[in-house]
């Protein structure tokens, strides 16, 4: 993925030192950044949580040279976590620019979400977060958020490692913060509470590809405005979407699966919405609600 180059976004909230000041970091653009049911849930959680106040109050959560605000004090980063952070802050960035222009597109403004790097802990509009819960976007205050070690564990324990994977993860979480710009989340939520579970699963699900979807269109247009993707790039996001399926996860935690208690969607509807937003490139495509088969 040719991202060095890119823009970095000012929206990005460095968390990492723990409690304290309010110092702000200059990143320049030569900075080189680089029982059973329960356990399934924690699972989901951990490597794709995106609905964080619900797991949280179920007990199971314990350009230019841009410039990324911080809550913390100093802090020693390595030049490994440097280049990430800043990775993060272009895809940001990217994924401003993309939505920007669709909104616009269509007569509306869009509202540009935060991003917060945190290490370990951290607390939102949600309510607390630990690194476990893995990525996750929080409507109460439109951040998304992220532990950058997050990474590591899809690289080492489900072979979807590259760029590319990590810009699909955050551009999926951006693909929620949409949702609650166009009053979807809203909808889902407030149709939820009048189902049973397993119905209630099943927009969670449509929910979530939609997200993916979304990721898809950042893709379409991020290419064919600035030319991000490079040979390999498609398979690393189809990789990081299969390996977060909730047929794969459920598999790996007990060896079998039960597609009511599905959340976000199998690997291969996973992998087919994102590519369906890849190859249609607008919103319209992703109307997974509509759908008869997702």
């Amino acid at each position: 993925m040719r991202w060095r180059r890119g823009r970095r976004s000012t929206n990005v909230e460095d968390r990492r030192g723990g409690a304290g000041g309010g110092r702000r970091m200059r990143m320049g653009r030569g900075v080189k950044t680089g029982g059973i049911g329960a356990i399934v849930l924690a699972l989901v959680a951990m490597y794709f949580g995106v609905d964080p106040s619900v797991l949280m109050n179920s007990g199971l959560a314990g350009g230019s040279g841009g410039t990324v605000s911080s809550g913390a004090g100093p802090s020693q980063q390595t030049a490994a976590q440097q280049e990430q952070a800043d990775f993060v802050s272009v895809v940001l960035a990217d994924t401003e620019d993309t939505w920007t222009e669709i909104f616009r597109q269509s007569g509306q403004t869009y509202r540009l979400p935060k991003l917060v790097l945190f290490r370990g802990e951290v607390r939102s509009a949600c309510g607390a977060a630990h690194s476990a819960m893995g990525p996750f976007y929080c409507p109460g205050d439109e951040k998304v958020y992220i532990d950058l070690s997050f990474y590591d564990e899809l690289r080492s324990r489900h072979g979807a490692g590259g760029d590319f994977a990590q810009a699909y993860v955050i551009a999926h979480e951006v693909g929620h913060h949409i949702q609650t710009l166009l009053g979807v989340s809203k909808q889902v939520h407030a149709q939820r509470a009048r189902v049973s579970k397993a119905q209630g699963n099943q927009l969670s699900v449509r929910q979530e590809l939609q997200a993916d979807c979304f990721a898809g269109i950042w893709a379409n247009h991020a290419h064919r405005t600035r030319q991000i993707l490079e040979q390999g790039d498609i398979e690393e996001a189809m990789r990081a979407a299969s390996a977060i399926g909730d047929d794969a996860l459920q598999r790996q935690a007990r060896g079998y699966v039960t597609p009511d208690s599905f959340t976000h969607g199998t690997s291969e509807q996973r992998v087919r919405w994102f590519r369906i937003g890849l190859e249609a490139g607008k919103p319209s495509a992703c109307d997974t609600f509509g759908a008869t088969r997702i």
